[in-house]
């Protein structure tokens, strides 16, 4: 059994949202697994349980340090390039994982035969109730006129259910911090979601669309 360290979205080492992937985990139990998720103590960590591929791709299971989730986005795209560099060893165009969630295909680009990005197909976003901005505004430490009214405030999911919560400015996003005891009222009356996403239109480089936490 090996493990990895994989920094996500990232240009260049120790930078970006770091992963670890655990290979060759079939031996171990869910219980251990979520041991060496916590030791690790990463946002997520994964673990490709064997070498060969199943049904056309690899299986995979993603934990955080407190328990599994279905799916996640980082993890997805790190354990892809763990596998075609480590695994598969030659450029091949899309990688297959098998998750909690179903079939997760990642295309790799490349550049002098090195993977330069990666592109996950998530699977179809099921949509949730909405939420009004009074609801989260105490939990975020924001005002009202914080947020973004053009877009909904709504429990969204493409594997694992979020709150995406729009925003009006980065200076908004920068100002959030979290009400620990509002924040848990909230979420403990909404249905599925368990966390919250939030965005803005205004983003820290040109090049990009968006800024998110």
């Amino acid at each position: 059994m090996q493990f990895y360290i994989v920094d996500v979205f990232a240009e260049k080492k120790y930078a970006g949202n770091q992963l670890a992937v655990v290979r060759g985990a079939e031996s171990l139990s869910t219980e251990e697994m979520q041991t060496i998720a916590l030791e690790m103590n990463y946002s997520e960590t994964t673990f490709i349980l064997r070498d060969e591929s199943r049904d056309g791709g690899y299986d995979v299971r993603i934990f955080t340090p407190v328990h599994e989730v279905p799916f996640a986005g980082h993890p997805t795209l790190g354990t892809a390039f763990v596998i075609q560099q480590e695994i598969i060893g030659e450029p091949v165009e899309q990688i297959m994982l098998n998750l909690k969630v179903g079939q997760i295909p990642v295309s790799i680009s490349y550049r002098d035969d090195q993977p330069s990005e990666l592109w996950m197909h998530q699977r179809p976003p099921s949509f949730g109730p909405t939420f009004e901005a009074e609801a989260l505004a105490a939990a975020l430490n924001l005002e009202i006129d914080d947020f973004d009214t053009r877009f909904p405030i709504q429990d969204v999911s493409t594997g694992l259910p979020f709150v995406l919560v729009p925003l009006q400015s980065l200076s908004a996003i920068k100002r959030c911090r979290v009400n620990q005891e509002k924040f848990d009222h909230f979420i403990k009356n909404s249905e599925r979601a368990k966390a919250v996403f939030i965005f803005c239109p205004e983003p820290y480089s040109a090049e990009n669309d968006l800024n998110a936490r």
